[in-house]
């Protein structure tokens, strides 16, 4: 059934190609890829909308009947972490009935127990397992297997693949290599949002992965599909969005898909308003409103150095040089020395962001809040 959608311009999940914007070039390369029994790693910075091309695909990819799994590596911190997603993710997707799964999952996967439990997003049953410590490598054989014995085609993609390199664990990349390379039926995405990370991984001679897969980086969507798409609907709303109002929020956003969406999303929201510039501003206002206590929050629990940096940067909009005497005179910033620790920590911690032209707050409307207020 088609999902009902209130406000067309998602900032969340994925819908359906109706509610996607553009991306057809690269959905093609990406199709291809796997298509024709290849890997492919996709990099791009965080909010540019890279989860929602992987699901895309895969949207275009379970209607050809393949089967697509979709795991989020983000908040995993050990190899039992990552068996625990990836387990749950992927056993009982290769069979309709639940019940019918969990029984042939049990047989399947000697010695362990899964059992069946909600998914809290879809309201469908999943599969869940419990790995004690020490059982990882014998649960990663089993699922591997369970998906390599299944004739179905699959694709998996890992996203925020660069995690496993900060696990505790010693060998997890020799590991999972040596599992991949042996998958007949199924292809994968390592997706990630560090590419740095996920260059040495793949392009590293000294390293598992290397060469082992297509890359491809991902980049914003061209500002004029990006401006059909939106004024079509505020069209069928009955409204006109002005192109130099687009024009505004794609510049000041530089193009990155999530904090163009949000706007456009309370735009489309505010339905007896003329849309004009002052009303951008008044939609970014209540933004920065809402997340007021956050944002404060956030400075509360850095050392002073590093939340002076933050707010120089921010006021700033872009560093080039940020060890610069002229930049660090400005703002009453301590001994470069210094600088250059709090922006390690920062760069860290994802509150600063090095854009090929130079530093700036990861979270853009956490910059503009510190900018608006200090």
């Amino acid at each position: 059934m088609e999902p009902q959608i209130i406000n067309p311009f998602l900032v969340a999940g994925y819908a359906d190609p109706k509610y996607f914007c553009d991306r057809v070039s690269e959905t093609n390369a990406i199709l291809d890829t796997l298509q024709n029994g290849r890997n492919i790693t996709l990099t791009s910075p965080r909010r540019l909308g890279k989860t929602g091309l992987i699901k895309h695909v895969f949207y275009q990819l379970k209607k050809q009947g393949a089967t697509v799994i979709y795991i989020d590596l983000y908040p995993t911190e050990s190899l039992n972490d990552f068996t625990q997603a990836f387990a749950s993710a992927v056993l009982g997707q290769l069979d309709s009935n639940p019940i019918k799964a969990l029984k042939k999952v049990a047989t399947v996967i000697k010695g362990l127990r899964p059992y069946l439990t909600v998914d809290p997003t879809t309201n469908q049953p999943k599969i869940g397992l419990d790995i004690s410590g020490g059982a990882e490598t014998n649960t990663l054989d089993q699922v591997f297997n369970y998906l390599k014995r299944s004739e179905k085609q699959c694709y998996i993609a890992f996203d925020e693949f660069q995690q496993i390199a900060s696990y505790p664990e010693k060998n997890i990349e020799a590991l999972l290599r040596s599992y991949i390379q042996d998958m007949h039926n199924t292809r994968f995405i390592f997706s990630g949002s560090q590419s740095h990370m996920l260059g040495e991984m793949f392009l590293s001679p000294k390293r598992p992965f290397y060469q082992s897969t297509s890359e491809k980086s991902i980049g914003t969507i061209d500002e004029n599909a990006y401006y059909r798409f939106a004024a079509a609907f505020f069209k069928k709303q009955g409204r006109i969005l002005p192109e130099d109002v687009f024009h505004l929020i794609y510049e000041m956003y530089e193009g990155y898909t999530w904090y163009v969406q949000m706007i456009l999303n309370r735009l489309y929201a505010k339905v007896d308003r003329s849309i004009d510039a002052s009303l951008v501003q008044e939609c970014i206002g209540d933004i920065l409103t809402e997340n007021e206590f956050y944002y404060q929050h956030l400075l509360q629990i850095y050392p002073r150095g590093q939340v002076k940096l933050v707010k120089a940067i921010a006021k700033e909009k872009k560093v080039k040089e940020i060890t610069a005497g002229a930049f660090i005179a400005k703002y009453g910033l301590t001994a470069t020395s210094s600088v250059k620790s709090s922006l390690a920590r920062m760069l860290d911690e994802e509150i600063i962001y090095h854009a090929p032209d130079g530093y700036l707050v990861y979270d853009r409307f956490f910059g503009q809040w510190i900018d608006r207020t200090f």
